[in-house]
């Protein structure tokens, strides 16, 4: 296995090679005598050009503008400048000129970028322009810099750099619409060997992305091909119009997003190691998230009453959760409800008065416990009794790649399917909109065989890249179940 460092070197190498003379560009790719094959071959250009239908010559440029996006501002000019990614070229701002910017010589964009060097900067929205460089110091060490740190992001499986100038070719629309209420975020991701001890901090990879449990499955939930909107909180910073992007990106409705002004965009940290496992710390405004006025909006009320499928978390705030079944319950032909019972809340039992609107109760073990924190239940079938008991329909316990389904019509086992690593965070996400899925298909109860196929879709999530990469269309599940008969089997539980 190459080393981290050696792939960054070499990417950076050959970035340096084709950001001479006219710059990059796909039929630069195609006919040049630079041996390009690391970059083409680089996983997050493979993923954007198989999830856009494209050639890989033609996603390294949308790749490499989406991944400078996340750089530093100054870093992200140069190489914009260097590599003439043309990332200011529809900008507004008239004192800036695109075609000097990203002139056919490298000379002259130099000149250009250090002559308009806090310009520039503003363009950007930056707000702490270092001192200008002279056209020297960009060749000798300030563009070595920035190819640096752009190859280390695109080099590094943790970092996700997908485009938002070419949306990702969607599955083919089933016409089922699906609403998802949660939190999109931006999370910050550390990738660790092992997690840090008292007294004993770790080295670790950095990337930051957009995230949150909400947003996670409305993504998930339109590559399977469903028409996605999502509800929403974020603030009016340049995180939040990354989130907007990518929900554009991926073809999700953003109308019903909430853009909070001057607040900043909620923030966790995922701490990721090699198994997949994760702690999380999360960073959170008490201005960023949705009100009550927020859900009296008509275009909000119409999207609830009109989708097929609701898909909750408990992100938002309780009322807020409370106000959404309440609405749900008095339609004359409400949609199938779907909580994913995550993260836990400070005080379930305020939800037990809705838990009747609720057909699918998804969760870990643990988390369903939660749901109980007043008893100890003598085992899973317990609490999911329990848990119907209340009012829900149908609960599955999602642990490990499995899934246990406890309803009134039978109690299936899904087996585990194989593991690769021991935990992903995607999984419960891709579990379910593949479930949101065989819910709108369905015009009866699911069967053993939806159950196993929303299991399987937890698959392909096992990768320590963005979790928004391991998310699988219809056909990549198909292909799970196909291949893995056996695992997908299920057998009739015993009522505990």
């Amino acid at each position: 296995m190459i080393p981290q460092d050696a792939r960054t070197d070499v990417v950076r190498g050959i970035l340096a090679r084709l950001g001479k003379f006219s710059g990059l560009s796909a039929e630069r790719l195609r006919h040049t005598e630079i041996g390009a094959d690391p970059v083409l071959e680089l996983p997050v250009v493979a993923d954007h050009a198989r999830r856009a239908g494209i050639s890989p010559e033609e996603a390294v440029l949308p790749v490499l503008r989406a991944t400078a996006g996340q750089l530093p501002p100054t870093q992200r000019l140069i190489a914009d400048a260097t590599l003439a990614l043309g990332m200011l070229r529809d900008l507004s701002a008239g004192e800036i000129d695109p075609d000097r910017l990203y002139a056919a010589n490298l000379g002259a964009r130099r000149e250009y970028l250090a002559e308009h060097w806090a310009a520039l900067h503003a363009a950007i929205g930056a707000t702490d322009i270092p001192v200008a460089p002279t056209v020297k110091r960009l060749r000798t060490s300030a563009e070595r810099a920035a190819l640096t740190a752009l190859a280390g992001a695109l080099t590094d499986p943790v970092t996700v750099a997908l485009p938002s100038a070419a949306p990702v070719r969607p599955a083919p629309r089933t016409g089922r619409s699906v609403t998802v209420l949660g939190d999109a975020v931006i999370d910050h991701l550390y990738r660790v060997d092992t997690f840090p001890g008292r007294n004993a901090p770790v080295d670790g990879s950095f990337a930051g992305q957009p995230g949150g449990k909400g947003l996670n499955r409305a993504i998930a939930a339109a590559l399977l091909g469903l028409d996605v909107h999502l509800i929403a909180a974020v603030g009016d910073d340049e995180n939040g119009a990354r989130i907007l992007a990518r929900l554009d990106h991926f073809g999700i409705g953003r109308d019903l997003v909430k853009v909070v002004p001057s607040a900043p965009t909620l923030v966790t940290a995922v701490i990721m190691n090699h198994s997949g496992e994760v702690r999380l710390i999360g960073c959170r405004d008490a201005r960023v998230r949705l009100l009550n006025e927020d859900l009296d909006r008509p275009e909000t009320r119409a999207a609830l009453a009109d989708s097929e499928v609701i898909v909750l978390t408990f992100e938002q705030p309780a009322p807020i959760l409370e106000a959404v079944l309440a609405f749900l319950r008095e339609l004359p032909e409400r949609p199938q409800v779907i909580v994913c019972a995550a993260p836990s809340l400070a005080v379930p039992q305020r939800l037990y008065l809705y838990l009747d609107v609720v057909d699918y109760l998804v969760g870990s073990s643990a988390e369903l416990n939660a749901l109980l924190p007043d008893v100890e239940t003598d085992s899973q079938a317990d609490t999911a009794r329990r848990l119907r008991g209340l009012g829900v329909s149908v609960v599955c316990a999602v642990d490990g790649f499995g899934c246990t389904v406890y309803s009134d019509h039978d109690d299936i086992v899904v087996d585990h399917y194989p593991r690769v690593l021991k935990a992903a965070v995607g999984a419960a996400a891709a579990f379910a909109a593949a479930l949101a899925l065989r819910v709108a298909r369905s015009e009866d109860s699911l069967t053993a065989a939806d159950f196993r196929w929303a299991t399987a879709a937890m698959f392909p999530t096992q990768q320590l890249g963005a979790v928004s990469a391991g998310f699988p269309d219809v056909a990549a599940i198909d292909r799970i179940v196909s291949l893995y008969p056996g695992a997908g089997r299920n057998t009739g539980v015993t009522p505990g």
